[in-house]
Formats: C-alpha cells, sequence, structure tokens
C-alpha cells in the first residue's frame, strides 16, 4: 500500500511558476514509477507527466511539454512537478499517482493504481 500527499499548489497569475510535490509512504519508493495528472472542472482526468523508477526517463504531455519539469528524490520518497510559464488554462487540481509496484504504468488515469487526495492550482489571468 502507498500513500501519497501532495502539497504546494495555490493562486499565481499568468506567467508565473509553481512547485508541486508528492511525499509517498512506500519504503520502497524507488521500486515505483511516478506520474502527476490534472482534472479541471467539468473535464475529465488527463496525463501531465511521469517518470519511471530510477528517474532517467520522463514523459509529457503535449501541452506542458517545455514548460513542467517532472523529477524524484527516492532519498526523500518525493516526487516534484515544477511549473513554469503556467496559463490559466493550467487550472486544475493536481493529483500524484503510481502504478502497481515495478510497473511502469502509462499515459491512462486506468493504468495508476495509487493517487493523493489532490492540490488545487489556479492560474489567474
Amino acid at each position: 500500500q502507498v500513500q501519497l500527499v501532495e502539497s504546494g499548489g495555490g493562486l499565481v497569475q499568468a506567467g508565473g511558476s509553481l512547485r508541486l510535490s508528492c511525499a509517498a509512504s512506500a519504503r520502497t519508493f524507488g521500486r515505483y514509477a511516478m506520474g502527476w495528472f490534472r482534472q479541471a472542472p467539468g473535464k475529465e482526468r488527463e496525463f501531465v507527466a511521469r517518470i519511471t523508477l530510477g528517474g532517467s526517463t520522463t514523459y509529457y504531455a503535449d501541452s506542458v511539454k517545455g514548460r513542467f519539469t517532472i523529477s524524484r528524490d527516492n532519498a526523500k520518497n518525493t516526487v516534484y512537478l515544477q511549473m513554469n510559464s503556467l496559463k490559466p488554462e493550467d487550472t486544475a487540481v493536481y493529483y500524484c499517482a503510481s502504478p502497481e509496484i515495478y510497473f511502469s504504468g502509462s499515459d491512462s488515469p486506468g493504468s495508476m493504481k495509487y493517487w493523493g487526495q489532490g492540490t488545487q492550482v489556479t492560474v489567474s489571468s
């Protein structure tokens, strides 16, 4: 069982930056791929970014590529999402997630087994 707790959300003006953090409870954190998803009001949950177990490979949605960076610190059991050049359309609840241990997961929310409670990001124009 993995418990995930996000933090770092808030209100920011367009063009600004935020860094989200996700702390995981698992002692074997390094054996879990990690991902970030988001859900805006009235929309389905969508993929944002994900990172492999060791952190050597990352994947991004086209809408955030070049602006967002996912990273992980396995010694701290934490995954991060650095968000730069934020746009109003980035406004959403952001969720940290992980698939089953050793699984790579995919861009589909259905591939994730564990979810955090979410953190609100609001970008004003």
